[in-house]
């Protein structure tokens, strides 16, 4: 049996870390204070550094998503077992990065997916391993896998793959999955999270990250049977066992759309 975990975080500023960076020069900020002092150390010309993006030393989590599925063989379709998230305004930091964890020494040990993780999602769950202490062995090879080498198959970074790992530009994933006729952002983007997350509206943030992962797991099944990676056959059947599975246990609106683009593409 093969298992592959497809992923997204959605990430905030770690303030704590802002200050500690900052030292005398953070004395006496409030928040929204040392927000724009930080971000002026990173911001370009014309940007607000109020909302610059930082470096991700300086992110935290705010949501984690993730899909788990499972195939019995290489000719085989794929069946996803389970489809969550979490975000910090009811789980603490340190049990999502517990959680995934565990998800990642599960047997048999599985591939990761997702898109811009090696860029992104991958260092900052290493960082805020460092910052909370919290042990991730699995993540980082004691599963067997290695999740660091790009261009390994342990790990598929779909922004890296669909552009020869950076040698034409990095598509979004909105780019990408405009080629499945998806939507694949809709109703938030990443610049709205750490606001959202402010105003206490995690859930919505959970939402988004839920819909980054669908799409994901839909890109990631096409990018396969365009390689060759799965069979007629089975990618239909994998499509349409997803848009299934999205019916009887996600039939919320965020993920309308993903059903129903599931199903067109396991018809067409």
């Amino acid at each position: 049996m093969e298992r592959v975990v497809v992923f997204d975080i959605e990430t905030v500023p770690d303030l704590a870390a802002g200050r500690a960076l900052l030292g005398e020069d953070a004395e006496g900020l409030t928040d929204a204070a040392l927000r724009a002092r930080l971000g002026a150390r990173y911001a370009r010309e014309g940007q607000d550094p109020a909302t610059t993006f930082l470096k991700p030393p300086l992110h935290a989590i705010a949501c984690l998503a993730l899909l788990v599925a499972e195939r019995d063989g290489a000719e085989e379709p794929w069946r996803v077992r389970r489809m969550a998230s979490r975000h910090t305004g009811e789980t603490p930091e340190a049990e999502i990065l517990a959680l995934f964890e565990r998800t990642m020494a599960q047997r048999p040990a599985p591939m990761l997916a997702g898109f811009n993780t090696s860029g992104f999602d991958l260092p900052v769950l290493r960082y805020r391993a460092i910052a909370t202490g919290v042990a991730m062995p699995a993540l980082n090879g004691g599963n067997g896998r290695d999740y660091g080498y790009r261009y390994g198959r342990d790990h598929i970074d779909l922004a890296d793959r669909l552009s020869g790992f950076r040698a034409s530009p990095m598509p979004s994933l909105a780019e990408a999955c405009s080629l499945l006729g998806l939507t694949a952002k809709s109703g938030m983007d990443g610049s709205e999270v750490e606001p959202a997350m402010a105003a206490g509206r995690g859930a919505e943030v959970a939402e988004y990250c839920e819909t980054d992962v669908a799409a994901t797991w839909l890109l990631l099944l096409r990018f396969w049977q365009a390689t060759g990676a799965l069979p007629g056959d089975a990618a239909r059947q994998s499509f349409s066992g997803f848009a299934t599975y999205l019916e009887e246990h996600h039939a919320e609106a965020h993920l309308a759309d993903h059903a129903e683009t599931a199903m067109r593409l396991a018809e067409g």
